[in-house]
């Protein structure tokens, strides 16, 4: 079934401000929504960056369930979307990360941000070295230097770079809205696991997925 920009799930993750209870709240009931056999399409509007004094009153229970609940948007059975804007960094960089497709305003930098004495340790930092490698996440890891929307675009962090986000939404929502499912985590999770997981290891989960998809095949088939 085709779904409409108007149709998907959508969310606005604002990165000036740290995770929050409500934040946290909000991310798990779109979540909530596609898993409840909701649109195969979920979006995140994403934009801001926190001052450097934004962590201040954070404490871990709030962050782990934060991240938590990001991990869940990142394994739904949908293909997940995220719109930049401006500077994205906090919140809104988690977010970000978390796509399946990622769209860019001209003028977007990635921010990772600062804790006042060196750049946050939350799970932006693994994405960015999963997406990019070591040596080319090295100084936004190490020393918080934005990303460019170009250099984004070049490096793979962002699919493409739009002046009309809108626009660029619903093509990207017209191509690929159709392709979210189970079976859409599944190859995620292969993709994901791939960067790191031994040939050997990697052969049990990929022949599973396979004996997955000849039983579809074969379900189809007339009788």
């Amino acid at each position: 079934m085709d779904v409409t920009v108007d149709e998907a799930p959508t969310l606005a993750v604002d990165g000036r401000r740290p995770p929050t209870a409500v934040a946290v709240k909000e991310l798990a009931a779109l979540c909530d929504r596609v898993e409840d056999g909701g649109p195969a399409v979920a979006v995140l509007r994403v934009s801001g960056a926190p001052d450097a004094d934004w962590a201040d009153g954070l404490d871990t229970a709030l962050v782990t369930k934060w991240e938590r609940t990001l991990r869940r948007f990142e394994r739904l059975p949908a293909v997940t979307v995220a719109v930049a804007a401006g500077d994205t960094g906090g919140t809104a960089l988690d977010a970000f990360l978390t796509a399946d497709l990622r769209l860019a305003a001209p003028g977007t930098r990635l921010v990772p941000p600062s804790d006042g004495e060196a750049t946050w340790p939350g799970m932006a930092l693994f994405r960015l070295v999963r997406l990019l490698g070591a040596g080319r996440a090295r100084r936004a890891v190490l020393f918080g230097d934005p990303i460019g929307a170009e250099q984004a675009l070049a490096l793979g962090l962002a699919d493409d770079l739009t002046d009309d986000p809108e626009a660029g939404l619903a093509a990207l929502i017209a191509r690929y809205g159709e392709g979210g499912g189970s079976e859409l985590a599944v190859r995620r999770q292969l993709l994901l696991d791939a960067a790191t997981t031994p040939f050997e290891d990697a052969l049990g989960s990929h022949l599973a997925a396979c004996d997955r998809a000849l039983r579809r095949t074969t379900a189809r088939e007339p009788a």
